[in-house]
């Protein structure tokens, strides 16, 4: 079994609403990140439409939404995994904040964010079950920002047996400190190595920070990005090591 995991942290910007716009950038920092041989890129939270709660239920998108399909075949083309945040449309009034999973053999599946942040619950609905799937043999927990200040979050992915904890999110220069903490705690309790992929624009009306980040299963920060540039930092993980080092990408490349 494949025992070597290559997976890029997206530092990505977000226009506000603007799916066409946010999809292309996408495709752009896909791109960026299988030429560096990543098998995973992951965005941040809401990367597709940015953190615009006032906007959730215009720009929810069903299951079937055109916009999938794009992203599965740039998936395909490029035969890269890609995770990549966006509202969806849910069974009741409200939508979920949800992730969108494309493999290279043209799946695609769905998760929705379980663990809201104070105020989002006005706008949208919690979801009910964990995210969990496997790269060759690594084992992996998807989580969506508020989902990893539950503890039981992280707890339920060790009882599935995950190896690797991953995290979408949107963080503000404020709040780093305290949720690098709490993500340093994670992989040290757990002995589980923890990956960050957070924003770089402002959105939602609120600035980010970028700082996409490792920590090792000891809780030590092995690498992150230092910056809120374009490009994305590149994790390789096996048995016995896990290391980081990132990729500035310039604006105007292309898929």
């Amino acid at each position: 079994m494949q025992s070597i995991l290559t997976i890029a942290l997206a530092q990505c910007p977000v226009i506000r609403g603007d799916l066409n716009t946010n999809l292309n950038q996408h495709h752009s920092h896909i791109k960026h990140a299988a030429s560096l041989g990543a098998q995973l890129v992951v965005f941040p939270e809401l990367s597709l439409t940015g953190y615009e709660l006032d906007l959730a239920n215009e720009l929810a998108l069903k299951s079937s939404d055109r916009l999938f399909n794009e992203l599965s075949n740039v998936c395909k083309k490029n035969n890269i995994m890609v995770i990549a945040g966006c509202f969806l449309a849910s069974k009741g009034a409200k939508p979920h904040i949800g992730a969108v999973i494309c493999s290279p053999c043209g799946k695609i599946d769905f998760y929705s964010k379980q663990y809201l942040h104070d105020g989002e619950e006005q706008y949208c609905s919690a979801g009910e079950k964990d995210y969990q799937f496997t790269i060759g043999e690594h084992n992996i927990a998807l989580a969506v920002c508020a989902d990893f200040s539950k503890s039981e979050h992280a707890q339920s992915a060790i009882e599935n047996k995950a190896n690797l904890y991953l995290v979408s999110a949107l963080i503000l220069p404020s709040g780093y400190r305290h949720d690098a903490e709490i993500l340093s705690n994670i992989a040290y309790h757990h002995q589980l190595p923890t990956l960050l992929c957070n924003h770089i624009s402002s959105t939602g009306g609120w600035e980010t920070c970028g700082n996409n980040s490792i920590w090792d299963l000891n809780g030590k920060l092995i690498a992150s990005s230092n910056n809120n540039q374009p490009g994305v930092l590149l994790c390789t993980m096996s048995e016995v090591s896990i290391s980081g080092q990132f990729y500035p990408l310039a604006l105007d490349t292309t898929a």
